[in-house]
């Protein structure tokens, strides 16, 4: 099968289209023949550094769309010909930017079919990274007042959905430029970073920060005692631990993790028309390298394989 590989680490020119064995499932798992595969930091991060995947080579991609082609041993929840999408396990997995991936069985739902495959593929990592922080961790509740860093980004504009889903105060800091996007998924106010200060807040009730640097120390003081803080940046919270110990501010840090009744949460507040993925820019299989080099917004990018 053709599948984006790389033999050293280094910028999106180390990115190539080449050919490698297509997978077989074993027990758990399924084949995928891929039609999208989303695009996020953390491939780029990986490209760079390794940092998920060890030495190259290997197959970047955790978000996925496409259909089953085949089933491993045992396997009863998916037949071949399902359409599916979901996160490829992370950050163990991976191997999406390809015409073939595998997947464990639960890592992967029905597709919703107000979906197209593209904007299925634009949802997973994004999307339960945002329900991970804002409703699993911080337990955000209708009434209360968020911040949400990146608002327009991957995670902060799917996070805009559903904390308005959930009847929260919104408040999103993006650029000017990207302020009427943000309103029009729900924004009740929009802080312009280039004018504003997340510092000029009080009284919030929870805070997701995809920033880090000097927005998690803003973001501890604009809290209220017994506030929430999560990061998508836990290795940046060291700074900000004894600032919020002090204020009774509760700080989390959080990796994303594959999980099937997220993803199924997320699927029904699509079927409801409270979430849908912005795709900012899309990009065929081989032009992958393109895709890691072009800077977009807002929303995701999204390679389309089949």
């Amino acid at each position: 099968m053709q599948a984006i590989t790389q033999d050293i680490l280094g910028g999106p020119e180390v990115l190539r289209l080449g050919t490698v064995a297509r997978p077989e499932p074993r027990i758990g798992q399924v084949l995928v023949r891929v039609h999208a595969a989303g695009v996020n930091p953390a491939d780029a991060m990986n490209r760079q550094t390794g940092i998920f995947g060890g030495q190259p080579p290997f197959v970047l991609g955790w978000d996925v769309s496409g259909v089953i082609e085949a089933v491993g041993p045992g396997v009863t929840l998916f037949a071949p010909g399902d359409e599916v999408f979901g996160l490829l396990p992370f950050p163990a997995g991976g191997g999406a930017y390809a015409e073939f991936a595998i997947a464990p069985t639960r890592s992967l739902i029905a597709k919703p079919a107000g979906l197209s495959h593209v904007q299925a593929a634009a949802m997973p990592l994004a999307g339960l990274t945002a329900w991970q922080a804002l409703v699993e961790t911080a337990g955000l509740a209708a009434g209360e007042r968020v911040l949400i860093t990146g608002a327009s980004g991957g995670v902060g504009h799917l996070a805009v959905q559903i904390a308005t889903a959930r009847g929260a105060h919104v408040i999103a800091l993006a650029s000017g430029a990207n302020a009427q996007f943000v309103r029009g998924l729900g924004a009740a106010e929009v802080l312009d970073h280039h004018t504003r200060d997340v510092g000029e807040l009080s009284d919030l009730d929870v805070v997701l920060d995809v920033l880090g640097a000097e927005y998690l120390l803003k973001a501890v003081r604009a809290l209220r005692p017994g506030g929430r803080l999560v990061s998508t940046l836990p290795q940046s919270l060291a700074a900000a631990a004894p600032a919020a110990a002090e204020k009774d501010v509760r700080i989390n840090g959080l990796f994303v993790e594959s999980d099937r009744l997220g993803l199924m949460a997320l699927a029904e507040l699509v079927n409801d028309a409270e979430l849908k993925p912005t795709v900012a820019a899309t990009y065929p299989l081989a032009e992958a390298g393109t895709a890691h080099a072009t800077k977009h917004g807002p929303g995701k990018v999204v390679l389309t394989v089949a």
